[in-house]
This record gives C-alpha cells, sequence and structure tokens, in this order.
C-alpha cells in the first residue's frame, strides 16, 4: 500500500538539505523523519490500486446489475397498468 522508498526518498531528502552543522544528526533524521511520515500516513484511509480497481469492477458490475433490474421493473409496472386499464 505505502511506498517505503518513497518515505526514505523524501526522509533522505530532507536530511540533505539540513544545515552543515546538523549533518551529524542526519541518520538520526532520517529515521525519525521516516517513522513519522509512516504513522501519519497510515493514519489516513487509503486503498491500493489493485484494491481500488477491483472495488471500481464491483461497482461497474453493480450498476450493470441495477440498470437491468430497474429495466425488468419498468417493464412489470407497464404491464400491470396495461392489465389494469
Amino acid at each position: 500500500m505505502l511506498n517505503p522508498k518513497k518515505i526514505e526518498d523524501i526522509a533522505r531528502q530532507l536530511s540533505e538539505n539540513l544545515p552543515s552543522g546538523l549533518k551529524q544528526a542526519v541518520g538520526e533524521f532520517e529515521e525519525k523523519t521516516k517513522q513519522v511520515l509512516q504513522q501519519q500516513l497510515l493514519k489516513l484511509d487509503m486503498v491500493s490500486r489493485e484494491e481500488f480497481d477491483v472495488q471500481q469492477h464491483v461497482l461497474l458490475k453493480t450498476r450493470e446489475k441495477l440498470d437491468s433490474l430497474q429495466a425488468q421493473v419498468t417493464e412489470l409496472e407497464a404491464m400491470l397498468n396495461s392489465m389494469n386499464k
């Protein structure tokens, strides 16, 4: 779901832009940044692309079935109306 490589890249970029006096803390800063980013991203209600595609397919099939059922209901209502006349 989450791409650890992207999180590591962001952490590395942040640490590389630290002032030179803080370079000795780069490793610790990277680790802390990765941890914070991972914790915050996990709080988001996200799904993987694969799960999204599966759910999109399910929704399409459900929509098709709903359209089919609606057409049947319309046809049955028309038959009932014609019988009651």
